[in-house]
């Protein structure tokens, strides 16, 4: 599914995507698309268009936010890595394209290294582990009592490689039988948690935090090792009997390989003074995301840190690649 959205210099601007041969000295003179791998509600979104916003007017050109959700963000990564290498093609993601997807999946059709020109680190969020609240637990002792108790009737969705991972793991750390249902975003997880398809999932705090505050599921614990400013009450894994527990995704702007260094460079300073704009750092706070930059070079060691990490998870807690 795809869907886009337009920020900045007007849709006259938007529309005025078709390409031709960028010159570092000129960009950018025509409008910029950020791809999304994850559908619009998604904190991987919200990084996007809240950065975008700021970008926009520091670029002086439009904006346009795409969503290309499904395939644990394949479909996304490899628009962006076949793209024209000039600067108005941007890669919004996270570590599920960079980072698991390298290890959860038997084939990814790009190089996360390779094929990727890195921008800049954007942020940090951990994610929500949220039940239906039909379910009668109120702890994750009481979830995974229950789920001990009643063996393979219990399900989790994933709308990213956080997530699957996320429960993953707590199956691996707790000794539980769970069924995993795969989902194309986070947000449509989200919903069947709601509406009792699935017993629980592991969601953005943008996107669960709300939904708790609602009444719609219940939250029980966060993924991080350090609490959450949006939902303070909830405590971390470990601190909810879960050792050894830490899944944080992190977010960053990657455009296709081969993009001139002065033209990254250009998009490195736009992204960077919006992710620093205070107002900006008020938004992505207020979603539960924790702003964070970085040089391009820090970038590519994260991303090479990022894929052993995940390979490390991946395989302590006995995933099978698909």
């Amino acid at each position: 599914m795809t869907t886009r959205r337009a920020f900045g210099a007007g849709m006259a601007g938007a529309l005025a995507l078709a390409a031709w041969p960028a010159r570092a000295d000129t960009f950018p003179s025509r409008g910029i698309k950020f791809v999304v791998p994850f559908a619009a509600g998604s904190a991987t979104d919200a990084v996007a268009r809240i950065i975008g916003e700021r970008a926009s007017a520091e670029l002086k050109q439009t904006i346009i936010v795409e969503n290309v959700a499904g395939a644990s963000g394949v479909l996304a990564a490899q628009q962006v890595a076949r793209a024209e290498p000039d600067g108005y093609t941007v890669l919004i993601t996270t570590n599920t394209t960079h980072g698991a997807n390298q290890s959860l999946l038997k084939r990814v059709p790009y190089d996360a290294l390779a094929d990727f020109a890195p921008i800049t680190r954007l942020g940090y969020n951990p994610l929500v582990l949220v039940v239906n609240p039909a379910l009668p637990v109120t702890s994750v002792a009481e979830l995974v009592a229950y789920a001990k108790a009643n063996p393979g009737k219990l399900s989790f969705g994933s709308g990213s490689s956080s997530s699957r991972v996320c429960g993953e793991l707590l199956k691996m750390r707790a000794g539980i039988d769970v069924v995993h249902v795969p989902y194309r975003s986070i947000p449509p997880a989200l919903t069947d948690v709601v509406g009792g398809q699935i017993s629980f999932t592991f969601a953005d705090p943008q996107s669960g935090v709300p939904q708790i505050e609602g009444g719609k599921v219940r939250g029980l614990a966060v993924s991080g090792r350090s609490r959450v400013a949006l939902a303070p009450s909830l405590p971390t894994m470990e601190e909810a009997g879960i050792a050894d527990y830490e899944i944080v995704a992190y977010f960053a702007g990657f455009a296709p390989a081969r993009t001139p260094p002065a033209v990254v460079e250009r998009l490195h300073g736009a992204l960077t003074v919006a992710a620093r704009d205070p107002a900006i750092v008020a938004k992505l706070t207020a979603v539960g995301i924790e702003p964070s930059v970085s040089s391009s070079t820090e970038l590519r060691d994260q991303v090479a840190a990022e894929i052993q990490k995940w390979a490390a998870i991946v395989k302590s807690a006995g995933i099978e690649p698909q």
